[in-house]
This record gives C-alpha cells, sequence and structure tokens, in this order.
C-alpha cells in the first residue's frame, strides 16, 4: 500500500474503543484472513498483516496514545516497524491463535506449538532527557541488562556434549493438564518449560536455563520533537526467541524532565518575562531568552500584566511535521522596591498630574518645592 490505512478504520471500530472492543475486532479480521483459510492468496495476506499491524498498535496503550497524537508518522518517528511478515505475527500473538485454532495455533503449520519457535520477551528502558535535548534530537548511548544465549551450552540448557531426551513429564508434548471442577487447564510443563525435550544433566554455566545475564551497550536515536511518554522502539533488541524464535523488542520510553524557565504546552513553550513600568507605558524593545538563546521582542505601549506576547517559530518542533511552534510570553510589570530621589521625585510629579493619592515623603524635598510652586510660593 502506498498510504497506510487508519488504524481504527481497519479493525471496524471507533476511536473511543475499549480494549475488549479492539481485540475481539482483530480475532474476526485475522480468523477471516487466516493463510490457512486463504491458501496462496495475497490479498487475504495483505489484510492479515494489516490488522495484525493495527492491533499491535490499538491494543498497546503507549503506542495507542503516540498514534492518537501524531498518527502515523509520529510511530515511524518513535521506531515503529509493523510486521515483515507473517511468522513474526504469529510469534507476536500467539497465544490468540491458540485461543482461535486450539492449541498450537496454526492449523497444519504448527505455529506457535510448545517446544517450536517462540518471540522473545519485550523490554522496556525509561531515558531521561532534557526539554533541549527534546528540542533538538540526540543520540544517546544506555547499557541494558537482558538474556542471551549461554555460550557453553549453546542455549539448549543442557550439559555440554549432551543430547536431550523426550521429557517424562509431558511425554514431547509440552503441556501438562490439570482439572479443576469441570475445567481442563493446560499449561506449560515445569520440568520441560514447554520444549517437550530435557535433559539428564543441565548446564552449570546457566543452571539449564539456557540463558545468561548480559550487559549490552545500545545508541537510541531520539528525534526532535519528542515528548513524555513517547516510545522509541529498538526492533530485536529485546529477550531472544526460544526453539529458534524471533527475538523481542526494546521499547525506550522517554521522560522530558522538567525545565526551569519554560513549560511545554504541545508544540508552544510558554514563559513569564518582566518589564519596567516605563517599558510597559512607552513600549520598548527588550531580550528575552529563548530555548536555545536569545531574541528581542516588541513590548506594545501600554502592555499591562498578564498580556501575552509571541515569538514565532521558537517553540518545541513537531515530532510529525517538524514545524515548530511558538514561544508565548506573559508579561509581568515590575514595580521598584527601592527608589532613589530623582526616581522618587518623577512618580510623585506623575501621581500629582494624574491626580493620583499616594503617601507624601517627608525627606522628599522635590515633593515640597513641587507643590510650594503650585500654591504660588517660592522657598
Amino acid at each position: 500500500m502506498s498510504e497506510k490505512r487508519d488504524y481504527y478504520e481497519v479493525l471496524g471500530v471507533a476511536q473511543d474503543a475499549g480494549d475488549k472492543e479492539i481485540k475481539k475486532a482483530y480475532r474476526k479480521l485475522a480468523l477471516q484472513y487466516h493463510p490457512d483459510r486463504n491458501p496462496d492468496d495475497k490479498a487475504a495476506e495483505g489484510k492479515f498483516k494489516e490488522a495484525a499491524e493495527a492491533y499491535e498498535v490499538l491494543g498497546d496503550a503507549e503506542k495507542r496514545s503516540t498514534y492518537d497524537r501524531f498518527g502515523h508518522a509520529g510511530l515511524k518517528g518513535s521506531g515503529f516497524q509493523g510486521f515483515s511478515g507473517t511468522d513474526e505475527i504469529f510469534s507476536a500473538f500467539g497465544d490468540m491463535f491458540a485461543d482461535l485454532f486450539g492449541f498450537g495455533g496454526g492449523g497444519g503449520r504448527g505455529r506457535g506449538q510448545r517446544g517450536g519457535p517462540r518471540r522473545g520477551a519485550d523490554l522496556r528502558y525509561d531515558l531521561p532527557i532534557e526539554l533541549t535535548e527534546a528540542a533538538s534530537g540526540l543520540s544517546r548511548e544506555v547499557n541494558i541488562t537482558r538474556s542471551e544465549p549461554c555460550q557453553p551450552c549453546g542455549g539448549s540448557g543442557g550439559e555440554p556434549g549432551t543430547d536431550p531426551v523426550v521429557c517424562g513429564t509431558c511425554g514431547g508434548r509440552g503441556e501438562v493438564l490439570s482439572n479443576q471442577g469441570f475445567l481442563q487447564i493446560r499449561a506449560a510443563c515445569p520440568r520441560c518449560r514447554g520444549a517437550g525435550k530435557s535433559f539428564a544433566a543441565h548446564c552449570a554455566d546457566c543452571s539449564g536455563r539456557g540463558v545468561q545475564e548480559k550487559e549490552r551497550k545500545l545508541t537510541v536515536n531520539i528525534p526532535p520533537g519528542v515528548d513524555t511518554g513517547v516510545q522509541l522502539r529498538l526492533h530485536g533488541e529485546g529477550e531472544p526467541g526460544a526453539g529458534g524464535g524471533p527475538p523481542g523488542n526494546l521499547h525506550v520510553v522517554i521522560h522530558v524532565r522538567p525545565h526551569d524557565q519554560f513549560e511545554r504546552h504541545g508544540d508552544d513553550l510558554v514563559c513569564r518575562i518582566d518589564t519596567t513600568f516605563p517599558q510597559a507605558s512607552l513600549g520598548a524593545e527588550i531580550e528575552v531568552p529563548t530555548l536555545e538563546s536569545q531574541a528581542k521582542v516588541d513590548v506594545p505601549a501600554g502592555t499591562q500584566t498578564g498580556d501575552l506576547l509571541r515569538l514565532r517559530g521558537q517553540g518545541m518542533p513537531n515530532l510529525r511535521t517538524k514545524q515548530r511552534g511558538d514561544q508565548i510570553m506573559q508579561v509581568f510589570v515590575k514595580t521598584p522596591t527601592k527608589l532613589t530621589e530623582r526616581e522618587r521625585e518623577i512618580l510623585e510629579e506623575l501621581a500629582a498630574i494624574q491626580g493620583a493619592k499616594v503617601k507624601a515623603h517627608e525627606q522628599s524635598h522635590g515633593f515640597k518645592k513641587f507643590f510650594s510652586k503650585l500654591a504660588g510660593h517660592d522657598e
């Protein structure tokens, strides 16, 4: 497809649909367009993949939030890539296909069977950044700890040099059954962990787990305009898959720290600027801070405390369009707390001209002289 359809339209649900409604809609489409029901039908396969991609986004609260705010471009900017093929879909939603088609979930294909390929778990990494970094974008190295195949045993979990045998607990099925009242519950075999095979002796390095915890250094490319809650997906950097299955993904969740001067509102930045009474009364051009440097702004004559001034294009870049928002400044007219004798004389004269009553100041010779002149007396 040259242009992706709206995910809500793909699943046939409203934008305010709940999780259960979204899952139900996807199950219906997955059943309708499943490859086993539509062999060699490329159109059905395309719809199957389209529905899976829509459900991967709308079925995840954080991805859905990003999509609702920024659309497809926002997901692409956060690293979302969708599914490369149907095998990855079966790995990701194996449990759901098991519910649809019975245990194993893939008809004669055997996808999702215990002991077969299983996708690795996803990992999450919370990354705090500064507002200036969110505006410019950056590359950041992160250290994550994840499970990786054990080198001595090659990930098998068995003692090196030994071969696995059919699990005696589950008979190679990879699952065990238990009865709870009139319900029959199936669960992964506790001995072979669903593999259907086990070793007489476990690998001493990994205690039979087949994996070891390793620290890995990764570079995360953060695009300009990200906000708190945006997820960047690093494909294949999660936990390793089992039985030859694909690895999971690493989801880097962005947290933008509060700024001491600017407050973000969408793509706009809001701040406070102070002006003097003469500047607010007469108008002025003053220098104000921006997120990256300084800029000049015109203060119109007669500006009042609370008035808003705007600098176009000095806000945050939009994650989708890359266009920058504005810097909005709320003006506060500062009242001086300490006056020189001359400043006091000028203000008292202004008050007299305006007919405003002010407190007399005993040490103000200028004030006495002014009113002496008004009375027609010269000192």
